[in-house]
């Protein structure tokens, strides 16, 4: 009998190396690329895998497929019409992603503010110029979404003095907010804010919710800083801000086309960091989602699927 639960990912070998410790009589397949799946994938019924690597062809084929475990928050790329049958249960990895996510944040808060490229590019010359250093104590970040990665990073917002405003479509406050606004209200927030931080899950409904209008409405001073997905900002409106002096410049970790086609502009603008998608990653990562997959695992073996975590409907 072919395997019965698949693991798609590059650290395969170790997540089949934890698993089967705590499941021995479980049957895994253990591949790092979708096609070695393909001729065990009519047998498979659980796929754990990061969820945008899993190809739509793949799902199709999984005739006996009952429950994904995702190894991320986002799960658009499965939740789209179409994608999953009604019986395939979707579960994600929410919550775990929290350390990685705020300490990237900061890493483009700090560098932005302070213009660390610039002191990268006076280093490699042996140039010594001083400036004065901006702190984050006193400055006002709006997060746009109000998931736990977003009460994650407020509450180490906090810790340095920062004033945090939240955004949010339906909750009207949360832990470590000061204060905490409908979308409707973005444009006037954006006016607000040091740092406009996109932490928001991509929808029909968040497609370039940072459009035009919310970028014209940042300071000269403002930083814009996209953690979130590719699809909620409007980069073009972005690059054409970021040309024209009015706003600081921006920390990006996510596109709309990935990679980052070379000749794009933001490649080369010195007010830009530009990040390979690697917001959700870390050294810990395994461990981390292990917090998840192993009760969700047990769950699910067990018939209680009313006990999966981060269940979500699609």
């Amino acid at each position: 009998m072919a395997a019965r639960i698949l693991i798609l990912d590059m650290n395969a070998d170790m997540y089949h190396a934890r698993l089967k410790r705590t499941f021995p009589n479980v049957e895994f397949l253990a591949v790092h690329k979708a096609a070695d799946a393909e001729p065990a994938i009519d047998h498979i019924e659980v796929i754990i895998a990061l969820g945008h690597h899993i190809p739509n062809a793949l799902i199709a084929k999984a005739r006996s497929l009952k429950w994904i475990q995702a190894l991320t928050t986002g799960t658009d790329t499965l939740t789209a019409p179409g994608v999953l049958p009604p019986h395939v249960l979707l579960t994600s990895t929410r919550g775990i992603h929290g350390p990685q996510m705020s300490e990237l944040a900061f890493l483009n808060m700090i560098a932005l503010q302070r213009s660390f490229r610039k002191m990268q590019r006076n280093q490699a010359e042996a140039k010594w110029e001083q400036w004065g250093q901006p702190i984050l104590e006193g400055k006002t970040i709006v997060i746009v979404g109000l998931g736990l990665l977003a009460e994650h990073l407020a509450e180490r917002c906090k810790l340095f003095g920062m004033t945090t405003v939240g955004v949010s479509g339906g909750r009207g406050n949360a832990p470590h907010f000061d204060e905490v606004h409908p979308r409707s209200e973005l444009v006037k927030l954006a006016g607000r804010a040091d740092f406009l931080m996109l932490l928001v899950p991509y929808s029909p409904e968040t497609h370039h919710l940072i459009n035009r209008d919310v970028i014209a409405a940042m300071r000269p001073s403002a930083f814009l800083i996209n953690l979130a997905r590719g699809g909620v900002l409007d980069e073009a409106a972005l690059i054409e801000h970021l040309q024209a002096g009015k706003i600081a410049g921006a920390g990006l970790d996510i596109f709309s086309k990935q990679p980052l086609p070379p000749d794009n502009p933001l490649w080369t603008m010195p007010n830009v960091i530009i990040t390979p998608n690697i917001g959700g990653r870390s050294d810990r990562f395994v461990e981390q989602t292990m917090r998840i997959v192993e009760p969700n695992l047990k769950a699910f073996l067990d018939g209680r699927l009313k006990d999966l975590q981060n269940l979500i409907a699609h």
